[in-house]
């Protein structure tokens, strides 16, 4: 018994040291690209303070479809994308832009609610831009649709075998003693203070990691979004057909079967589903994101969050026909299971927005503390190895040496 469990101790380490020795330096990557976006929002927020709100004043703040048009009867930004409103009338909107023919994307606007004057761009906005194509896509080509987001997930699947591995490597002979599982042994040197600290921060993380991880394979791979799916949404739901993605770059926009001529898509207006949006939500939003169809399409799609709520929170969602103003169909967090309230906030859990700042200051120190495993991880390996290396050669020193019988 106690030889074969040795042998899967045995396994369980080379299982464990080999993934942790080929994925650490990418897990160290995409943890701290998710420390960078941890206060994204809060950063942006200090460094566009000048341009985030305006004058309050009794003059009436402008339709979607009246600030669009000023904007563009000023300067040709290109097509709109989305547009963020609040209720508040000192809060100046924030407009977005599509891809143009190369790709890119134009910076956003703030501008004025109530004449469309243009505030500024925001900064650090193409900062965090390259910062969460690192952590998505690695910057591979293709972003969304190339292979770094397949790469990413198999690192997500690797972290996953890593903490598992190492909770069973470490399970203590006294599993009740909570000395043993939580406090490092500062005391000690070389070898020995790297595996306390390797293995004691490990479980300090090791509830958050596996939640980043498996949060994370939701953007990853489609067939683990689709059991996700299956598994916590009502059968009803999941007999639906899912919403077409938006295309990431241009040229790649398809037909869609709910799309329009293109002549009913020039008449599109923003006015005609805001009306309807309001009409629905009345005055029990603080803050709507409409976004604009990427090809053809008419139908417009409306996130509001509540009064109480940040973007971290709960949030409605409306798709609303812009020619007709006819409500497509309307996605209602309170009326939502437990399991489907998980599946539309994969995002906030991922980054522990679901428990407020303090969630995201937890997970943020968690994913700070990656290359403290990379090093340590990597320490302990080389150690195995001298350690390894001299055990044979003394192994070889004794079987070389010539045995002395003596007579009598």
């Amino acid at each position: 018994m106690g030889l074969a469990r040795s042998k899967v101790g045995a396994a369980l380490l080379q299982v464990h040291s080999v993934i942790g020795l080929a994925l650490s330096l990418l897990l160290t990557v995409v943890a701290l690209t998710g420390v960078t976006m941890s206060f994204e929002d809060e950063i942006k927020a200090s460094l566009n303070a000048g341009i985030m709100h305006v004058e309050a004043r009794s003059a009436p703040v402008l339709t979607p479809d009246e600030l669009i048009a000023r904007l563009q009867a000023s300067h040709d930004y290109g097509k709109v994308s989305a547009v963020t409103l609040t209720r508040d009338p000192s809060a100046a909107v924030r407009i977005r832009f599509a891809r143009g023919e190369g790709g890119s994307r134009p910076s956003s606007l703030y501008v004025d609610p109530h004449d469309a004057h243009v505030l500024g761009a925001p900064r650090g906005e193409e900062f965090f831009v390259s910062v969460r194509r690192l952590h998505r896509w690695l910057l591979v080509p293709g972003d969304a649709n190339g292979y770094g987001r397949q790469i990413t997930g198999v690192a997500a699947i690797g972290l996953i075998v890593m903490l598992v591995s190492g909770l069973v490597l470490r399970w203590p002979h006294r599993a009740g003693s909570v000395k043993t599982w939580l406090k490092p042994n500062l005391g000690l040197r070389g070898r020995g203070l790297h595996r306390s600290l390797h293995a004691i921060a490990g479980t300090w993380v090791l509830l958050v990691y596996l939640v980043m991880a498996l949060t994370g394979l939701w953007y990853s791979f489609d067939w683990y979004r689709t059991g996700a799916i299956w598994l916590l949404s009502r059968p009803s739901d999941v007999a639906k057909p899912m919403q077409p993605k938006s295309p990431r770059a241009a040229g790649t926009a398809k037909a869609k079967p709910d799309t329009k001529p293109e002549s009913d898509a020039e008449s599109l207006a923003l006015d005609r589903a805001w009306s309807t949006f309001l009409h629905e939500q009345g005055r029990r939003f603080t803050t709507a994101q409409l976004t604009l169809p990427a090809g053809a399409g008419t139908v417009i799609r409306i996130r509001s969050w509540a009064q109480d709520a940040s973007l971290d929170g709960p949030r409605d969602e409306f798709r609303i026909d812009a020619v007709t103003g006819e409500m497509v169909s309307s996605d209602i967090y309170a009326d939502k299971t437990l399991g489907e309230r998980i599946l539309s906030r994969v995002l906030d859990i991922h980054r522990g927005g679901i428990f407020g700042w303090p969630g995201r200051l937890l997970f943020m120190v968690a994913a700070a503390l990656m290359p403290l495993f990379m090093v340590t991880g990597s320490l302990l390996y080389l150690s195995r190895r001298r350690h390894r290396a001299v055990s044979h050669s003394a192994i070889e020193r004794r079987a070389s040496q010539p045995i002395i019988c003596e007579g009598g």
